[in-house]
C-alpha cells in the first residue's frame, strides 16, 4: 500500500452530494488499482446546515481543513438561502483563508462531446486558464454613499499588488514549461482602457519571463478579444493567465465550448498548500434526488485532485476512463435527463473502465 491520504469532502447542496458521490466511487477505484488510500472526511457545511445553525464556516473548520491534503466539493447553493451568503461564507471564505490563490481551468473538449462551434473538434480546444483567485475587484474594496437617494455612489475596486501578480504569473510560466506543448502563455487584460492594473500585469509578464522563462513564448490578448478567438480560434492558446473577474468571465465560455458544464472541472489552487476540486456548475436544485445529473465534471475534478497531491498515474487512469466512456456512445448527452443513463449508471461506467 502506498501512500494515505486525507481528503474533506463537502457534498454541498442540491445535486452537490449525488456528483461528488459518483467522483468518490470512481477515485476509491483509482486508488485501489495503484495501491493509494484515501481517507475521505465529511463535513455538512452548506444551505441545510446554514438553515438550522445560522453557520456558515466556522473557523475551527479552516484548521481542519489546514491539516488535510485536499479538498473535495461537490456544490455549493441553495434555494432558500438568499444568494450570497453561502458563496461568501463558505467559498470565498475557503479561498482566502487557505490561499488559494490560483484557480486552474483545463479547457479540454473530448472525443465523442459535441461541440457548439463548427469544424471544432478535440484536437482544437486544449488549453488552461489560470485565474488570480484571491485579488482583485473580488475582494470587496470600496462601498457605498448616501444610499438609498438619488446622489448614492457605489464603488468597488481592482486592487492588486506586485506580490500577487508575481505569484500568480511564475506559476502560469511553470505550468506552461510542465504541459510543453506551444510554449506559449498568454496574458488576457483590458490595458487600453485599465491603464494602472493592467500595466502592472504586463511589466510582471514581461521581467519574469524575460528572466526566468527565456523558453516561453510571451504573448498578449484584450479580455474583449479573447471572447471572440475562443469562438473563431480556440486552437491558438496553451496557457492563459488572468487577473480574477476576467478570469472569472472567460472560464465560462470556455466550458461552453468544451462541451458545457458537465463535463468542466476546475481547482481552487495553493501551491504550498491546500488546495480545492470542484465541478465548475452549481447545485442544479430542481435535479435533487432524480439520478439526472452529469457527475463527469465531479469525476475530472478528482482526477485534478490526484494530480495535485502527485498521484498522476492514477490521474491519468481517471482521465483516460471519461474519455473512453465518452468515447464508448453509452453517453448520449452532457445535460442532465438526456444522458442516456443515470447519475449512478455514468459513475459505474467510468469506475468500470479504471478498472
Amino acid at each position: 500500500m502506498g501512500r494515505t491520504y486525507e481528503i474533506a469532502l463537502l457534498p454541498g447542496d442540491g445535486t452537490g452530494p449525488e456528483v461528488i458521490g459518483e467522483g468518490v466511487k470512481v477515485l476509491k477505484v483509482a486508488a485501489e488499482k495503484y495501491g493509494l488510500k484515501l481517507n475521505f472526511n465529511h463535513y455538512d457545511f452548506g444551505g441545510e446546515r446554514y438553515k438550522k445553525t445560522g453557520e456558515t464556516l466556522p473557523d475551527s473548520a479552516i484548521e481542519e481543513f489546514k491539516k488535510q491534503d485536499a479538498i473535495y466539493l461537490g456544490a455549493i447553493g441553495h434555494p432558500d438561502v438568499k444568494p450570497g451568503i453561502l458563496e461568501l461564507g463558505i467559498l470565498l471564505k475557503l479561498r482566502f483563508a487557505l490561499d488559494q490563490y490560483i484557480n486552474l481551468r483545463p479547457v479540454k473538449l473530448y472525443e465523442g462531446v459535441g461541440c457548439p462551434l463548427k469544424d471544432k473538434g478535440p484536437e482544437h480546444i486544449d488549453f488552461i486558464v489560470v485565474r488570480e483567485n484571491t485579488g482583485g475587484i473580488y475582494t470587496g474594496q470600496g462601498g457605498v454613499a448616501k444610499k438609498g437617494t438619488p446622489n448614492e455612489i457605489a464603488s468597488q475596486l481592482m486592487v492588486y499588488s506586485r506580490f500577487e501578480v508575481e505569484r500568480c504569473v511564475r506559476y502560469a510560466y511553470q505550468l506552461t514549461r510542465k504541459r510543453n506543448k506551444k510554449n506559449m502563455l498568454t496574458l488576457v487584460h483590458k490595458t487600453n482602457v485599465l491603464t494602472n492594473c493592467g500595466d502592472l500585469w504586463v511589466r510582471v509578464h514581461k521581467e519574469i519571463g524575460d528572466k526566468e522563462f527565456p523558453d516561453i513564448m510571451q504573448d498578449y490578448a484584450h479580455v474583449d478579444a479573447t471572447t471572440m478567438w475562443f469562438i473563431k480560434n480556440p486552437e491558438y492558446f496553451d496557457v492563459i493567465v488572468t487577473e480574477n473577474m476576467f478570469g472569472d468571465i472567460i472560464t465560462d465560455l470556455g466550458a461552453m465550448i468544451q462541451g458545457g458544464m458537465g463535463i468542466a472541472a476546475g481547482g481552487n489552487i495553493n501551491p504550498e498548500g491546500v488546495s480545492m476540486f470542484e465541478p465548475i456548475g452549481g447545485s442544479a436544485p430542481k435535479y435533487t434526488g432524480k439520478n439526472v445529473i452529469n457527475p463527469l465534471a465531479a469525476i475530472c475534478a478528482g482526477a485534478m485532485m490526484l494530480e495535485n497531491i502527485g498521484e498522476e498515474k492514477a490521474a491519468r487512469a481517471v482521465e483516460n476512463a471519461v474519455q473512453d466512456a465518452l468515447k464508448s456512445g453509452k453517453i448520449k448527452s452532457l445535460s442532465a435527463g438526456k444522458m442516456g443513463l443515470g447519475t449512478k449508471e455514468v459513475g459505474d461506467l467510468v469506475a468500470s473502465l479504471v478498472k
